[in-house]
C-alpha cells in the first residue's frame, strides 16, 4: 500500500493531463525549494543598509531600546516587528550571524532583498520555521511604510523600492498576517494581452481591496482548482501570476516555465506538520465519527481511506464574508483563462464559480487564524459561531493556544482608541471592517457541545 501511494504521488507530480496542452514534466522538488530561496523573480525591494536603519523611525520606546542594542539584537527586533523568520536550521535566538537570512526574501551577494513566495507562505509556530505554513505574522504594509520613512529621513536622494511606492497607492494588508495580493493580480493582469505583452491600460481596472489569509501549501496537491473560489485548474503556471511586474516580459515567463514546474513539485511534496502535544485518542475517535457524519461531505475524509471532494460551497450556503467572492468578476477570470497561463484556454478555468472551496483540513491545527480572510483566531471559535470575537489581538504570551487550538488572543468589543495613536492598528483584527467579517460557516451549530469538543480533538490528528 505504501509503495502504491508513493508511486501515485510521483505520477501526480510528474504528469499533466495531455488535453491541457502543457508538456509532461517531472518537477524536481528540491530544486524548486532552492529556486524560491535563491532566485529573484521580481525587482529587489531594498538592501541591507536600508533594513539596518529602519529602526530609526520606530515608535519612541522601541527606538530607544534598539538604539541601546547591538546590530545583531536590532536585527532580531526587526525580524520580530515585521513577521520575518530565519531559514530552517538557523536558531533565531542563538545565532551570532549579524546578517542571518530571512526565509521570506532572496538576498543576493550585493545585499539586495527580493520578496519571494515564502513571505506569505513561510511562517513560524512554536519557535520553529515551517516552509509552506501561512505567515500569520507578516506585516508588509508596516515594513514598506517604515522603510520609506527611514529613507526619506536619512537622505534626500533616496530610492524607493516597488513595495514602498505601491503601499502609498494600494493597501498591502490592513491587519498583520493578511495580504491584498488578489488585487495586485487584477491590476497587473489588466496591463497584459493574452501573450503577456505589456499593453496600455484600457481604463482604470475595477479594484475591490480586501485582506486575505494565505493558505497552507501542503494542501495544494489535493485541489483540482486553486484559490479561494477554486477557479484556476491546478498547474504550475497558475503560480506564475504573482511575478507579473512590468519588468518581466513574456520571454521571462517562457524562460521560467520549467522553474515553476519544479516550484509546483516542491509544493506538492510538502506534508502537514503533526500535532506536537498529547491527544486524547478516545475522544478524537468520537470526534472522527461526528466529523464523518457532519463535516466530511465538504472537507473530506482522512487516514487510510482518505478522500477529498473538492466541493465549492455556494456563497449563500457558506455565508462567510462575500467580499473576496465579489472581488473578481467573470470577465477578469476570462483574461486569465485566455492567456498563456492556461495555454490559451486548453487548461480549464471556471469563470463563474458558485462560492468558496471547502479546503482540505490536513494540518489545520497549525494554520490559525481561520476562514479565507483570517477573521477567526481559533478552531474553537470556528466551532462556536455565536462566540467569535468582534475584535481580537494576539497577547504575545504564547503563539499557540493548546485548549482552543489557534492563536492566543484577547477578545474585545472595539479597537482601543490609543491603538491609532501608538501605531498598533495592524495588530487588531476588527471584524466590523470591510471584508473582515467572521460570520457564516454555521454548520457546527448542529453539533452538541460534547460533539464539538470531540471534533476539536479529532482535528488535532489531521
Amino acid at each position: 500500500m505504501l509503495a502504491n501511494g508513493f508511486l501515485r504521488q510521483i505520477l501526480l507530480s510528474c504528469l499533466f493531463i495531455s488535453c491541457c496542452g502543457i508538456t509532461a514534466f517531472c518537477g524536481d522538488p528540491q530544486r524548486g525549494y532552492q529556486l524560491l530561496l535563491e532566485k529573484p523573480y521580481l525587482p529587489y525591494d531594498f538592501d541591507e543598509e536600508a533594513f539596518s536603519h529602519v529602526w530609526e523611525v520606530w515608535p519612541e520606546q522601541l527606538r530607544a531600546q534598539a538604539e541601546q542594542s547591538t546590530p545583531l539584537e536590532r536585527r532580531r527586533m526587526a525580524f520580530e516587528r515585521y513577521g520575518l523568520t530565519t531559514r530552517p536550521g538557523v536558531d533565531f535566538k542563538t545565532t551570532q550571524d549579524e546578517k542571518f537570512l530571512p526565509l521570506q526574501y532572496v538576498v543576493d551577494a550585493q545585499g539586495r532583498w527580493t520578496m519571494n513566495c515564502f513571505s506569505c507562505h513561510g511562517g513560524q509556530l512554536l519557535e520553529k520555521t515551517i516552509p509552506g505554513l501561512p505567515n500569520n505574522r507578516y506585516a508588509l504594509q508596516l515594513l514598506s511604510d517604515e522603510l520609506r520613512l527611514s529613507k526619506q529621513k536619512r537622505s534626500p536622494d533616496f530610492r524607493l523600492g516597488r513595495m514602498e511606492k505601491a503601499s502609498t497607492l494600494v493597501p498591502l494588508g490592513t491587519t498583520r498576517g493578511t495580504t491584498n495580493a488578489v488585487m495586485f493580480g487584477v491590476l497587473l493582469m489588466a496591463l497584459r494581452d493574452a501573450d503577456l505583452n505589456v499593453i496600455p491600460p484600457k481604463g482604470i481596472p475595477r479594484v475591490v481591496h480586501h485582506d486575505m489569509d494565505a493558505p497552507a501549501w501542503w494542501i495544494f496537491k489535493q485541489k483540482d482548482y486553486v484559490y479561494t473560489e477554486a477557479y484556476a485548474a491546478r498547474n504550475h503556471r497558475a503560480l506564475m501570476q504573482f511575478v507579473l511586474v512590468r519588468s518581466n516580459g513574456p520571454e521571462k515567463f517562457r524562460e521560467w516555465d520549467d522553474d515553476f514546474r519544479d516550484i509546483s513539485a516542491y509544493l506538492e511534496s510538502l506534508q502537514a506538520p503533526q500535532y506536537p502535544f498529547p491527544v486524547d485518542q478516545a475522544l478524537a475517535e468520537q470526534g472522527r465519527l461526528a466529523f464523518t457524519q457532519h463535516c466530511a461531505e465538504c472537507h473530506g475524509t482522512y487516514g487510510a481511506q482518505a478522500s477529498y471532494p473538492n466541493r465549492n460551497v455556494p456563497i449563500q450556503e457558506i455565508g462567510t464574508d462575500p467580499v473576496r467572492y465579489q472581488a473578481l468578476t467573470p470577465s477578469e477570470r476570462e483574461m486569465y483563462a485566455k492567456s498563456w497561463f492556461t495555454d490559451y484556454g486548453k487548461v480549464p478555468t471556471i469563470l463563474d464559480p458558485p462560492g468558496y472551496l471547502a479546503p482540505p483540513l490536513n494540518g489545520i491545527w497549525a494554520t490559525a487564524p481561520y476562514f479565507h480572510n483570517g477573521s477567526v483566531p481559533t478552531l474553537w471559535h470556528v466551532l462556536h459561531p455565536d462566540q467569535r470575537p468582534v475584535v481580537w489581538v494576539r497577547t504575545g504570551k504564547s503563539d499557540f493556544d493548546q485548549k482552543r487550538i489557534g492563536l492566543v488572543v484577547e477578545e474585545l468589543q472595539k479597537v482601543p482608541a490609543e491603538a491609532a495613536r501608538s501605531g498598533t492598528l495592524q495588530e487588531y483584527f476588527n471584524t466590523k471592517n470591510y471584508g473582515k467579517k467572521a460570520s457564516g460557516h454555521t454548520f457546527p451549530d448542529v453539533l452538541t457541545e460534547e460533539e464539538k469538543l470531540a471534533v476539536l480533538e479529532y482535528l488535532k490528528t489531521l
